[in-house]
């Protein structure tokens, strides 16, 4: 076992920073290696993050570097050429953010890529680290609730941003069950050529193989939470059973009714300062073999497909089995399929974000 894993990150925005910062912060890592195309800005974060070596090509300083850890921290449509240059790199974990793809033809990609070399890898759903979302977890799988029968989520935001964290929390309310087939509508075309391509609206229904029913709605369409005020953060994930409720908004805290314990809530909110030590030092005890990171790479991709099979059956109709067996360019089905008339909108306050 290496006495400190070496770390190179790539892009360095906001999610990148919080990243390298987080990684240099803990004693089993050394950040070797930043990589942006920005040149001020990867001078400024290289005199911040101990001055390692930089560049402007990830591949070519993946190779020069070494790492143990390819960290990508960049737009979407970017995601299969970083894996490659990980892999070749001969990283042992890739971390990068959601989603784990634009299309199934991509993501199948990944996937392969990665299962040719063994390679481990997660996928940024950090948010689970809040004291909020883990209190409803907690509640879950206490059996306070009875038995599970309706997990669900929304979001304000778009679908690239927002889908897939709403299914990975929700699939582990409902036991993390595989799903069996997933059904939905779109709506609204201004979010399609966003940097995080999406429908404005999109709701739909899965059917997981343990008989929970998961209902999802991200967008202009969703449902407001008028008691969060962040935008960005009114977003509601939870679980009904037969004997209560327990549900988490990103930005407001948690609440349930439980068959023992009446009406509880709790306060909460998304904080990168308190979810990020956590989820990077769980990257340190997966390459220990002490565990298997919450956030890997095998449980994101069930809920990648979902999101995939969720946005076939928009642009298709009908019910979308899953697994998917075979790889198609979901974004193009959209853009052929969704009709070209204004969203309409829940609340007023979705209206400022789809124009």
């Amino acid at each position: 076992m290496a006495s400190k894993y070496r770390v190179m990150v790539v892009g360095m925005g906001k999610r990148g920073m919080h990243h390298a910062t987080t990684f240099r912060a803990n004693p089993k890592f050394e950040v070797v290696g930043l990589c942006d195309i920005d040149d001020a800005r990867l001078s400024a974060a290289a005199a911040k993050l101990g001055n390692p070596q930089t560049g402007k090509d990830a591949a070519a300083l993946a190779k020069a570097v070494k790492p143990d850890v390819f960290c990508f921290c960049t737009l979407p449509a970017l995601r299969l050429p970083m894996i490659q240059a990980g892999v070749e790199s001969g990283a042992r974990l890739i971390a990068f953010e959601k989603p784990v793809a634009l299309t199934s033809r991509e993501g199948m990609a990944v996937k392969a890529m990665l299962d040719a070399k063994g390679v481990k890898a997660v996928v940024s759903h950090q948010h689970r680290y809040g004291v909020h979302y883990r209190k409803v977890q907690e509640i879950v799988a206490s059996g306070a609730l009875g038995r599970i029968h309706t997990v669900y989520g929304s979001s304000t935001g778009w679908m690239t941003h927002m889908l897939s964290h709403l299914i990975d929390y929700t699939r582990e309310y409902a036991g993390g069950a595989d799903a069996q087939w997933a059904m939905a509508q779109a709506a609204g075309r201004s979010k399609l050529k966003d940097n995080h391509p999406s429908p404005d609206y999109l709701m739909g229904v899965v059917q997981y193989a343990n008989g929970v029913r998961g209902v999802y709605e991200t967008g202009a369409g969703a449902p407001d939470q008028p008691e969060v005020a962040k935008w960005w953060g009114k977003c509601r994930m939870g679980a009904q059973g037969t004997e209560g409720f327990a549900e988490v908004l990103t930005n407001g805290g948690w609440r349930a009714v439980t068959r023992n314990g009446g009406f509880q809530s709790g306060e909460g909110a998304m904080n990168y300062e308190l979810d990020m030590p956590p989820y990077i030092q769980d990257m340190a005890d997966w390459l220990d073999g002490v565990k298997v990171h919450p956030c890997n790479f095998t449980t994101a991709y069930k809920g990648f497909e979902i999101m995939m099979a969720l946005c076939r059956s928009a642009a298709q109709g009908g019910q979308v089995a899953l697994p998917l067996t075979d790889g198609v360019d979901e974004q193009a089905l959209l853009a052929g399929a969704i009709p070209d008339r204004p969203v309409l909108f829940s609340s007023p306050v979705n209206a400022p974000e789809y124009k």
